[in-house]
């Protein structure tokens, strides 16, 4: 057998596939591809070879387009050199044994993980670009090295360790992503040194489930959430970091040992912060702004942003401030974007520098209340503390009220306890209570201190059809799906015509008819009689929707 066979559609004498070339290809031997796309489901058992690009990188493209791992290893060796390979619905790379070595390689799977790594397998990565993924990184119960690479433009997570994996992750960044930077999970135990985490949707580096990973000399910025979590149960090292004013989250439950760490502390809007604090607010208020509807919501949001702002800048220039109340009462019908808003107000928060922590506590009466005399203070009480340093939102507070019904003495109970609580812990916290309008009235009047604690109600209108019909679409979109130019038109049709009662859901009814719209194209799809295109997979026509409003 060969030890180097040249891999090419148009070369006299090379072979025109990878498949046939790893026929011929002795163990030990390289098989060098020539420029060009090779579309190729490749699975290699038991053997020790090289792939390599002819030309170098960027010149050669290993890709599939179903899913199927362009490559699969299940025993054996593999080494990549200078090649790219994107996946398609599936991992690009899987490793379920063996050992995988890449260099100088760029790898992508659009609607899956660029490279999978299973229990027992190895993997030596270096200089590696992972990206344009769902998932970047995901390494359950494996070892080996990645360094000198980086992970950038994931959907999801970037790095996922997992199943006690405990790899060496070295000089390597992690960039813009959907969900975490690096989740570490189930035991997982890697060695994370001198690498960048940056610009997360999430926590830069969260840690749960018993793991107990060595982290030095990392820096992690520019997260939407903690730049590091650490839940109860997990241990670890923590040596050497650079975390920003993000800050930390680590459980009392946990045994993280923090060597040295250089936490930035969030200070005032007004303070000397090279304008971050000022640039994040405007980011957050940008965000709200891109929200469909709430015209009057958003304009009273940054109406009480302004004062809190403009309080601090009095403050720090030594002129008289009066506080502005943080607590409020969210009127309106369910579906309307409540929630969402109140996640945001608290970010806002947060980055003004009033509260110290950027977390939402969401709960609703059976949170709150007990089963008998002294049991719902007790509850109360310790949901709250929970709650401090963030936003605690109270969904449907109006059911604590004794006009609620049965059993609401244990309610007022509830009430009377948060009217004591919030100004005991009057800078500690920011709380919101929700519910239909009328009602929101009646938990107002089932407590005196309540009116002079809660000074300011938004009220949130219910969407129009457009707006509904636009929310629906922006829904499918998140999804990665495409909707025809004519659905828009359906959607609103549906929406104008649909009985909008006080029970009615507005953005729930969106995505609950969402989902049967995806449940009929995938019957349309399944009836094709073939595998369905990405063109296919990602199309909802308008028979779909028809098909979703009419079973109804």
């Amino acid at each position: 057998m060969a030890r180097t066979v040249i891999v090419s559609s148009d070369r006299p004498g090379a072979v025109p596939t990878v498949r046939e070339a790893l026929e011929i290809t002795a163990d030990g031997g390289t098989i060098s591809l020539t420029p060009g796309e090779y579309r190729e489901a490749l699975v290699l058992r038991g053997r020790d070879v090289t792939l390599s690009a002819a030309d170098g990188p960027g010149t050669v493209v290993l890709l599939s387009d179903s899913s199927e791992s362009v490559l699969r290893l299940e025993s054996g060796t593999v080494t990549l050199a200078d090649l790219t390979l994107r996946g398609g619905y599936g991992a690009a790379i899987t490793v379920d044994g063996g050992e995988l070595k890449a260099n100088n390689c760029e790898i992508s799977a659009e609607f899956g993980v660029a490279v999978q790594v299973g229990q027992g397998a190895r993997l030596a990565l270096d200089a590696v670009k992972i990206t344009n993924s769902q998932y970047g990184l995901s390494l359950e119960g494996c070892s080996g090295t990645v360094k000198g690479s980086t992970v950038e433009e994931i959907g999801g997570d970037g790095i996922i360790v997992s199943l006690g994996a405990d790899p060496v992750i070295s000089d390597t960044t992690v960039r813009n992503c959907g969900n975490r930077g690096i989740y570490i999970y189930q035991y997982g135990k890697p060695t994370i040194a001198n690498c960048e985490v940056i610009g997360t949707r999430a926590v830069g580096i969260a840690i749960a489930h018993g793991s107990s990973p060595t982290i030095r000399g990392t820096a992690i910025r520019d997260t939407d959430d903690f730049a590091i979590s650490a839940d109860a149960g997990c241990g670890g090292v923590l040596d050497g970091c650079k975390v920003d004013s993000a800050g930390m989250s680590i459980d009392p439950g946990a045994t993280l040992e923090i060597i040295e760490a250089a936490v930035t502390a969030r200070v005032g809007v007004g303070a000397d912060t090279g304008g971050g604090g000022q640039e994040k607010v405007e980011e957050l208020l940008a965000e709200m702004d891109s929200l469909i509807g709430l015209a009057e919501v958003k304009a009273e949001v940054r109406s009480l942003i302004d004062e809190m702002q403009v309080s601090e800048w009095r403050r720090l220039a030594g002129l008289g401030s009066s506080s502005v109340s943080r607590h409020l009462i969210f009127a309106g019908a369910p579906g309307t974007g409540k929630t969402t808003v109140a996640r945001l107000y608290g970010k806002l928060l947060f980055a003004l520098g009033v509260l110290p922590k950027d977390t939402l506590k969401e709960v609703s009466r059976r949170d709150l209340v007990g089963q008998y005399i002294g049991h719902t203070a007790e509850k109360t009480a310790g949901v709250f503390n929970e709650a401090l340093g963030g936003v605690l939102f109270i969904d449907e507070a109006y059911t604590l009220s004794r006009s609620a019904g049965s059993g609401a003495d244990f309610g007022q109970e509830s009430i009377d306890m948060l009217v004591k609580l919030m100004e005991d812990h009057r800078d500690e916290v920011a709380v919101i209570a929700a519910g239909y309008t009328a009602d929101m009235v009646d938990f107002l009047a089932a407590n005196a201190g309540l009116a002079s604690r809660f000074t300011r109600t938004i009220e949130f209108k219910s969407y129009s059809a457009e707006e509904l019909g636009e929310i629906t679409i922006r829904i499918a979109e998140a999804d990665s799906y495409v909707l025809s130019p004519e659905v828009l038109g359906v959607l609103v049709d549906h929406f104008t015509t649909i009985d909008r009662g006080p029970n009615f859901g507005n953005a729930r009814e969106a995505r609950t008819l969402f989902e049967g719209v995806r449940k009929f194209q995938a019957q349309r799809l399944r009836a094709l009689g073939r595998m369905p295109s990405m063109e296919d997979l990602r199309t909802i026509a308008v028979a779909d929707v028809l098909a979703a409003i009419q079973a109804r």
